[in-house]
């Protein structure tokens, strides 16, 4: 018996249509779907290796017990229940001890239904959850959110007559994206590309903006002080629709192209001109990017001034526009799900690096859905947008300050790798008096955990695509076969969990499926399943109406869209864009410049991996078998340095070794490092933990409290002072 399964590639955020060839039970062909709306058939390398990460002989298939040392890599293969059982009562324990509070998770990329985790804490009572969000959207998303009460975060590229890509590079990332930016340029978009690095976007672009690392903040301000003292606004939706546009004009009055020239390393003329190109071709729109997020200091002041741009150019929620979906409105979103309420007061106030980064954090979160109820009836997730601070988290594993965090609950993640400071980061997990990790493989922080549960991947579970959450449709796919061995989703891990702690009674779904027909039924589609859906319909995509604000309202205190914020002022903060310098340049330290001369980009990311992830697959590695560095011929000629040599990489905080890759797409006091490195086929216990501190370029980035983003956290991985020299000898 043969059937086609409608499935959805889980390894990146693009959640391409699939389809699985499924014969009596087995996977034979797992192609791209030609009617999904994302990547009509297409698939990219990661796609390409579903097979081979379904069936891989390294995949984790069974729960797996520490029964050595921590970091020894000695595991006893246990049962499901065994396990549960013992994570429930150490966590109990641990709760009584310390109070929930000392329990904490780690989340990265989207694998899986994250309301569940949020659900489960709450429950449990802590506030301590933490993903690498920060540096991922976060900061952009809810600034926007406090000017104008959602995220617009939907650039109608194809009908926008100038699109900025800002900070983004969808010809290596997301290959849908790109294919949509290129059919826009061929129809007359323009297309203005602000980065660095030559990337493959760059090369398609009308204009390439190469500015120095982390200084976007600077471009931006100077882009406002165009547009606004040329006379380039919407000033009739200035008038009728937003507050601060006096006190906006005399802050933005001093950041001229002349000053900015110096800052950026672009000149003043090609300042003026994008400005002047990005204002009068409307409509336009700002295409978000996650380098704009790891500016650390100065993150959220940075998206203040982008955000102003699309304000004051009348770009916002309009067709070739950013558009502002605002959540689905009869889906039940995974804000519902999360059972927010549930975390009492004194909890919330528990949160670590909530007195200090307020914006990402429940102070902030708070203010934020007291506006957004009243205008949208929903919030956005907690999960993602109201987290712990994963600096001040670690600190808290490693010092027990300002209170201990004895337990840590790791999944879609690999915390050594995904964060800065990374030997800050293995002190605080081998601190820990309990480490859970649910896994795919054997990662370098799996090897440290007590417990290692096996994770079913996107053909053994059903996917429900809502971009996080915060969108205005959804789009449904469904597992090709039940999972293998004694694999499980996450959303049972935690179901299962929760029953053993006492929350049986917001557990009452027995699958994935049923929670999902449950979020559904609201839609109204009388459906006997969740695999009816999937069948019929496949997604729901809700009415697309624009300037919602006029419908609406705004889901700000002030009921109007807010150039100077005072969601940022009631919190503490500047409520209007300004400059802050980069947290570790020569600007910000300039008693290291002569020592550090170069600029570091750290973190690159790069077909065909997405993060750390796929490094055990063959035909993947193949394609880049080992780490590299982008160094100018210039800069290699003067270091002595040939393509594929290994090369130190060191900053004041670290030092790591990736390979000379020797171009022209960088500055000659440039260079970019690759993210996510570490090697599968190396010693796996410790010390070494598979390479995982030879080549992460984390090991080099620092998050000293006092260089995050003020608001949301973030920590710096653009314009970092480093030097580089050869590898020499048995270095």
């Amino acid at each position: 018996m043969s059937e086609v399964k409608k499935t959805a590639c889980h390894f990146c955020h693009m959640n391409c249509g699939m389809l699985a060839t499924v014969e009596n039970g087995v996977i034979t062909k797992v192609v791209g779907d030609p009617e999904h709306p994302f990547n009509a058939g297409a698939q990219c390398p990661r796609g390409v290796s579903a097979l081979d990460h379904l069936n891989h002989p390294n995949r984790i298939n069974y729960p797996l017990k520490r029964v050595g040392e921590r970091g020894s890599g000695e595991f006893k293969r246990v049962s499901w229940e065994e396990a549960l059982d013992d994570i429930a009562a150490r966590l109990t324990a641990l709760k009584e001890k310390y109070g929930a509070e000392t329990i904490t998770t780690t989340g990265g990329t989207n694998r899986t239904d994250d309301f569940a985790r949020r659900r489960f804490f709450n429950l449990v009572g802590s506030p301590n959850v933490v993903h690498t969000a920060p540096v991922c959207w976060i900061p952009n998303f809810l600034t926007e959110a406090a000017s104008y009460g959602w995220a617009a975060f939907d650039p109608e590229i194809a009908g926008a007559k100038c699109a900025v890509i800002w900070g983004h590079n969808g010809g290596s990332s997301y290959l849908p994206e790109m294919r949509g930016m290129l059919q826009a340029k061929a129809n007359g978009t323009k297309i203005i590309v602000i980065d660095p690095n030559y990337s493959e976007t760059a090369s398609k672009a009308d204009i390439w903006m190469p500015l120095k690392p982390g200084s976007d903040n600077a471009l931006a301000l100077a882009w406002l002080n165009v547009i606004i003292n040329e006379g380039l606004c919407d000033y009739e939706f200035i008038e009728n629709w937003t507050v601060g546009f006096e006190e906006l004009s005399e802050r933005v009055e001093e950041y001229t192209p002349e000053w900015a020239a110096e800052k950026t390393g672009l000149s003043p003329e090609l300042i003026a001109e994008t400005a002047r190109m990005y204002a009068m071709s409307k409509p336009a729109c700002i295409v978000w990017g996650v380098a704009t997020d790891q500016l650390g200091k100065g993150s959220a002041a940075s998206a203040q001034a982008r955000v102003a741009l699309r304000i004051i150019c009348g770009n916002l929620d309009v067709p070739g526009g950013d558009v502002m979906p605002g959540p689905h409105p009869t889906f039940i979103t995974d804000w519902e799900m999360e059972l927010n309420d549930m975390l009492p007061e004194e909890q919330r106030a528990k949160q670590l690096g909530s007195e200090r980064f307020k914006l990402n954090s429940w102070p902030g979160y708070t203010m934020l859905t007291e506006n957004m109820l009243r205008v949208w009836g929903k919030s956005i997730p907690a999960e993602w947008f109201c987290e712990a601070n994963p600096s001040t988290v670690f600190r808290a594993m490693a010092t027990e300050k300002p209170y201990p965090v004895k337990a840590c609950i790791t999944l879609a993640n690999n915390p050594l790798v995904s964060y800065a400071n990374s030997k800050l980061v293995y002190e605080g997990l081998k601190n820990l008096d309990l480490y859970v990790v649910m896994e795919y493989w054997m990662t370098p922080s799996a090897m440290l955990a007590d417990y290692i549960l096996p994770a079913a991947s996107w053909l053994e579970r059903p996917v429900m695509t809502t971009t996080y959450g915060v969108s205005d449709w959804l789009i449904a796919s469904e597992k090709a076969i039940e999972p293998l061995y004694e694999r499980k989703t996450d959303t049972e891990f935690w179901s299962e969990l929760g029953h053993r702690m006492g929350q049986a009674e917001y557990w009452p779904w027995k699958t994935d499926e049923e929670i999902f027909k449950y979020r559904l039924d609201p839609i109204g589609l009388e459906l006997e399943s969740y695999e009816e859906f999937v069948e019929l319909y496949r997604m729901h995509f809700a009415e697309r109406d624009y300037r919602k604000y006029e419908t609406r309202g705004v889901a700000t205190p002030s009921g109007k869209v807010e150039l100077k914020i005072s969601i940022f002022e009631q919190l503490g903060y500047d409520p209007l864009p300004h400059y802050v310098a980069p947290p570790f340049s020569a600007e910000a330290k300039p008693e290291l410049a002569e020592q550090y001369p170069l600029s570091l980009v750290a973190g690159g990311g790069f077909m065909p991996f997405f993060h750390s992830e796929h490094r055990e697959i063959t035909r993947i590695r193949l394609l880049r078998p080992y780490p590299r560095v982008a160094i100018n011929p210039t800069l290699a000629q003067n270091r002595n340095i040939k393509e594929g040599e290994w090369v130190w990489i060191e900053t004041p905080t670290g030092k790591v070794k990736q390979t000379a890759f020797i171009t022209s797409a960088v500055a000659p006091d440039v260079i970019q490092a690759e993210r996510g490195w570490w090697f599968p086929e190396k010693e796996v216990k410790a010390p070494s933990l598979m390479g995982v501190f030879e080549s992460n370029i984390n090991v080099c980035v620092d998050d000293d409290l006092d260089t995050l983003d003020e608001l949301c956290g973030s920590f710096c991985s653009r314009g970092i002072m480093c030097r580089i020299s050869k590898v020499e000898g048995n270095d």
